[in-house]
């Protein structure tokens, strides 16, 4: 067999080989915890990637500590915020070219460059 598949003792097409050691998330990155209460009535999911600050507004925490930051979670995960619940929280900086779009348009825009400081409905995108 050409190549050296699976039947020649290879690789097999997708194989993971993981390692011995666990992986660290976010190596060296400063991190931000906050406690978070789900005020609504209904469970909250926030997906690892999403710009924090502009959350679902049923979730109650320090949304100016939150600016330009995301979970600190495994890519692809999310954290699930029951209603009523009071939830410690790990965050880290949005990295990259640190500009967000889409979302909520409040936030939407350049993370670094705030036109004003946050307030209750405006966290200065």
């Amino acid at each position: 067999m050409a190549g050296g598949g699976a039947a020649a003792g290879g690789w097999a097409p997708g194989q993971v080989i993981p390692g011995d050691e666990p992986v660290e998330l976010n190596p060296g990155r400063e991190r931000t915890t906050l406690v978070v209460t789900n005020t609504g009535d209904r469970p909250v999911q926030v997906g690892s990637h999403f710009h924090f600050a502009a959350v679902n507004p049923g979730l109650a925490f320090d949304r100016a500590a939150a600016w330009g930051t995301r979970l600190d979670v495994p890519a692809g995960t999310s954290v699930r915020f029951e209603p009523g619940v009071e939830k410690e929280v790990v965050l880290v900086p949005l990295a990259g070219a640190r500009r967000v779009s889409g979302l909520r348009a409040e936030y939407a825009g350049a993370l670094d460059e705030r036109t004003a400081e946050p307030t209750e409905r405006n966290y200065g995108a």
